[in-house]
């Protein structure tokens, strides 16, 4: 039986940073009740002239390098994403240009804060059914194209970024199980209400902005991802003393908070990178697994469970052995 597991691992910043302090000269806030309520203390802001792509090209190069990857072993890209450069062709297809990769399956995912999850767990399931037999998945964002900077209830949270896995096959199970789910009842509690079918009008006039009813989003978050840790541990057979690293979406450290107690997982156990760069959407998991690789913290061999929570809503984890 093939199984898919991650060959190697890569992230890319933008260089500009915006702190705490310089979001005081923009909204009314302050660099103290951001950190007590999110945890963040910056984020990183795409250029005006550097788009997702751009993010994600050398992320994704970073990943190649580190699985001894030539680009022309790719069978399929795949780029999560909110924010792609374009209407068309996908993010994904200009990403496949960039590294000179041809005639593999290339398209975008767009689950929100949840498509990195989402894009692994389909990866994961071309590589198992035979269909392709190196990908390389890749969670970009440029969110702060779609935040509203003058809303003191967003603009604090976002940041732009890019990560990216390769994922190989493998006789040895890497990817255990992935759970991915979604309920769109909830869209109105997080969304961006325009787009291309509603009409440029809405944008034209200032709506294409991320709009957040934060209360409500922060209890179902905790909530529901409480909910998939229970659904993945229990379709396994494995207890919480069993995860060595939890690798959650960074979104606010409250909530990463309450899913490592809901693990009893020390938090020197959980990857946490939302004080370095906020939340980056769908590069977010990507991005926190990069940093923890690199910085020796994971080891190979270690059971690693990711998960994210995100527009739609959706919610989804992966379990896996790295």
């Amino acid at each position: 039986m093939n199984y898919s597991r991650i060959a190697g691992t890569g992230s890319y910043l933008p260089a500009k940073v915006l702190t705490n302090r310089d979001l005081e000269k923009m909204v009314d806030t302050s660099d103290q009740w951001i950190r007590e309520r999110t945890g963040i203390e910056k984020r990183h802001i795409a250029a005006a002239d550097e788009t997702t792509c751009d993010l994600a090209e050398p992320a994704a190069r970073r990943a190649l390098q580190a699985a001894k990857v030539d680009s022309g072993e790719i069978d399929l890209i795949i780029v999560a994403t909110t924010t792609p450069d374009q209407v068309f062709p996908s993010t994904a297809c200009l990403l496949q240009q960039r590294l000179d990769i041809h005639g593999c399956p290339a398209f975008d995912v767009q689950a929100v804060c949840t498509g990195f999850v989402y894009a692994v767990a389909v990866a994961d399931n071309f590589i198992r059914t035979g269909s392709a037999r190196c990908a390389l998945v890749v969670g970009a964002e440029t969110f702060s194209r779609i935040v509203d900077w003058s809303d003191r209830g967003t603009s604090v949270l976002f940041g732009d970024g890019a990560g990216a896995v390769v994922l190989k096959a493998s006789k040895e199970p890497g990817i255990i199980s992935t759970h991915l789910h979604a309920d769109g009842a909830y869209e109105s509690l997080l969304r961006v209400p325009a787009g291309v079918s509603k009409g440029y009008d809405l944008v034209q006039e200032g709506g294409a902005y991320t709009e957040m009813r934060g209360n409500e989003v922060f209890r179902m978050a905790v909530t529901t991802l409480g909910r998939i840790v229970d659904e993945t541990l229990q379709a396994n057979g494995l207890q919480k003393t069993d995860i060595d690293w939890l690798i959650p979406h960074q979104a606010n450290i409250r909530i990463i908070q309450a899913t490592a107690r809901k693990l009893r997982m020390p938090m020197e156990r959980v990857v946490v990178t939302v004080s370095e760069h906020g939340n980056t959407s769908a590069a977010s998991v990507p991005l926190a697994l990069d940093v923890a690789v690199r910085d020796g913290r994971i080891q190979r061999g270690e059971t690693l469970l990711m998960e994210a929570f995100g527009g739609g809503f959706t919610w989804g984890s992966v379990l896996l052995k790295y």
